[in-house]
């Protein structure tokens, strides 16, 4: 079943046509970029232009200020506790980029 929208978008592209709306339009003839993931290209698209980074890479930030904490803590009951969070940030990090591959 179509969507009832379908008919409308139809209608709305074809008056654009008729216009001369899509004449001219940058990289008109030219073919479209390969994309190595067409399915997602978009959101990828998307994702990159927005700033986000891989989930590795968000972590891999934390780890280097629990890095940062480690070297400018003093006290052995916090210094244990931040090796234990780097411990753990650490396996985070590998399931991130096992997952992303």
């Amino acid at each position: 079943m179509d969507h009832p929208l379908f008919d409308l978008i139809n209608q709305r592209i074809k008056e654009a046509e008729a216009a001369g709306e899509f004449d001219n339009l940058a990289g008109a003839g030219k073919p479209l970029p390969r994309v190595e993931d067409p399915e997602n290209a978009l959101i990828n698209r998307l994702v990159r232009e927005s700033g986000a980074v891989p989930e590795y890479v968000s972590l891999s930030r934390e780890l280097a200020k629990l890095r940062d904490d480690l070297r400018e803590t003093g006290d052995r009951t916090r210094r244990r506790d931040i090796m234990k969070d780097m411990s753990r940030m650490e396996a985070r990090i590998e399931l991130a980029r096992k997952a992303y591959r």
